[in-house]
């Protein structure tokens, strides 16, 4: 479909965020290495969280009802299913690193859907409103480099 509202983006967001979290817990739940559950554990946990971030975001009487019922066009399906589509299935599990790549890509393709719905934005508010869940994916992907290499150095 062609034409979307924000809170359409922001749900489908929040479900993949979901579907990383039961994958990561799956994993970690099937793992022997006790560094590698842990750090599939710790995943696992950041994505439940932000999964909940954005279902703040659509509960009723949100500061952001404005923005999540802007309409967009985009001709592209969103966001970009053929990347992020295969990174829950696609988790490599040989290492901490390979399992962290996993998670940054994911972070990082977010971060330019959201940066790239920020600049076509039609007004303020709603680039605003990008402009923040970028900085917060930005924020997200300095923490899951620190507290993986933390891991890594125990």
């Amino acid at each position: 479909m062609r034409f979307h509202q924000v809170k359409e983006l922001v749900d489908w967001a929040a479900d993949y965020h979901a579907r990383l979290a039961d994958q990561y817990a799956r994993l970690a739940a099937a793992g022997t290495d006790e560094r590698l559950r842990m750090a599939l554990e710790y995943l696992a946990e950041r994505e439940r969280k932000l999964q909940a971030d954005l279902l703040g975001y659509l509960d009723d009487g949100s500061d952001h009802d404005n923005v999540l019922n802007t309409w967009f066009d985009d001709p592209n399906d969103f966001p970009h299913p053929p990347v992020l589509e295969r990174l829950p299935e696609g988790i490599e599990v040989e290492s901490v690193q390979s399992v962290l790549a996993t998670a940054l890509t994911a972070h990082r393709t977010l971060q330019d859907l959201y940066a790239h719905r920020a600049e076509l934005a039609g007004g303020n508010h709603e680039r605003e409103f990008f402009e923040a869940l970028t900085k917060g994916h930005e924020g997200e992907v300095r923490r899951l480099v620190r507290d993986m290499q933390r891991l890594e150095d125990y």
